[in-house]
């Protein structure tokens, strides 16, 4: 763990992201970034954020990461923890309802099946706690797959001519869609990074907004 000791500046927040800030894309974190962190965190308020449900992130951060940062936001800030306590927790499938989530789902994986690209795998969907992970070639894929579909994407945009195309059809489903990662893109209704820091600023006895400054999100498509 972290050690835990009065910090010089509290009121100042670093807000890290997992995936190629914290760790490599999906990897573990090295010995030395945990260390850099550490000292960071006797300083200033700390908080990590990613795409990546609970699970994910301690397999790539440590069991005890909703412990040794002071801030912990799963699922882009959908689910977080502020000194190992839950402060937020968003339902998606509450929120929509299942009737809206089988046709968002189904239509979905008609629209994968109907792609023309040169791999798909497996897990095209992957259903967590406040949003829905949408993956053309499947979060099975190798990592030399996710290399090569990410140099593919980059050229013929299937990631975002997909976005496009669920936007127009649930446009009453008032989704927020994001392309993350190497492979996926991300549809919720409330997923971004600044629902992270809208978070941090409700704690009482948290930061103030005040001294919070506006951050951006993530690239919305």
């Amino acid at each position: 763990k972290f050690p835990t000791m009065t910090k010089t500046h509290p009121r100042i927040l670093a807000l890290f992201d997992v995936d190629d800030t914290l760790t490599a894309a999906r990897k573990v974190v090295t010995p030395e970034v945990t260390a850099r962190i550490a000292k960071l965190k006797n300083q200033i308020t700390v908080g990590v954020v990613g795409g990546s449900d609970l699970v994910k992130q301690k397999e790539q951060l440590g069991e005890d990461v909703i412990h040794t940062f002071d801030y912990s936001f799963s699922e882009n800030g959908l689910v977080g923890y502020h000194n190992g306590e839950c402060i937020n927790k968003t339902s998606l499938k509450e929120y929509v309802g299942n009737d809206k989530l089988n046709k968002f789902i189904n239509f979905t994986l008609l629209y994968i099946a109907n792609l023309d690209i040169p791999i798909k795998r497996g897990t095209f969907i992957e259903f967590r706690q406040g949003m829905l992970n949408v993956s053309p070639i499947g979060r099975n894929c190798s990592q030399d797959e996710r290399d090569d579909f990410e140099q593919y994407d980059h050229i013929h945009q299937v990631r975002a001519k997909m976005v496009n195309v669920l936007r127009a059809q649930f446009a009453d489903y008032d989704f927020t869609y994001s392309i993350g990662g190497q492979v996926s893109s991300l549809s919720s209704h409330l997923a971004s990074h600044a629902a992270a820091v809208d978070l941090i600023r409700r704690v009482p006895h948290g930061m103030g907004q005040d001294v919070l400054p506006q951050v951006p999100e993530r690239r919305r498509l």
